[in-house]
């Protein structure tokens, strides 16, 4: 009868790997979103969050109430002229490195709003990662944007930041000389999810 031992067997008892692959690994794994609901898609945001679509299986079933425990943000909804400031400042407090899913079409153009009162893309704001489309998007739709998100942390370069503030891959994080009062640095290139109806 044979006897199987398990890792007593092994002679050594470690495993190796790339510590770049690790911190991708965690980063993927470990994303705290951070509670930024704004209209109507914040109620499909909490119902991906509930038990049936269960945001848990991702890591990320904590939404936090602090930006300084939070490293996703996902606005959910409009964002009016008067709430842009207040995204930037939350967006700002958020732990490095940070993402943003844009969920909806408000929050992703303005939506039908095209007005004087609704910021009329979210990344005129803040720098967005992924484009999550509909009216509102479903629980699923989130969930794809998510993972694409995932994706894109997985595969991206660890040691870089963001153009304007931080975040994803972009620029080095050498320092830099001093820019002019009103200098905006360009965004990167968002990835968008899905296909327009």
């Amino acid at each position: 009868m044979a006897s199987w031992s398990g890792l007593e067997s092994l002679s050594h008892n470690f495993l190796t790997g790339r510590l770049e692959d690790l911190v991708r690994w965690s980063r993927e794994h470990s994303m705290w979103p951070a509670t930024f609901g704004l209209a109507c898609c914040a109620i499909e945001m909490m119902a991906a969050g509930a038990a049936e679509y269960d945001l848990a299986r991702f890591g990320m079933e904590v939404f936090r109430p602090s930006p300084r425990q939070s490293d996703l943000m996902i606005v959910a909804g409009r964002v009016s002229q008067k709430m842009a400031p207040v995204l930037r400042q939350v967006y700002d407090q958020m732990m490095e490195p940070k993402w943003v899913i844009s969920m909806g079409v408000c929050a992703s153009s303005g939506g039908m709003f095209n007005n004087y009162a609704i910021v009329q893309g979210v990344d005129e704001v803040v720098p967005v990662d992924v484009y999550s489309p509909g009216c509102p998007p479903s629980p699923q739709t989130l969930i794809h944007s998510i993972l694409t998100l995932h994706e894109k942390v997985r595969t991206g370069e660890i040691m870089r930041r963001r153009a304007g503030g931080g975040a994803g891959a972009g620029i080095d994080l050498t320092e830099q000389a001093p820019q002019a009062p009103g200098w905006v640095q360009p965004l990167p290139t968002p990835v968008r999810v899905g296909t327009p109806r």
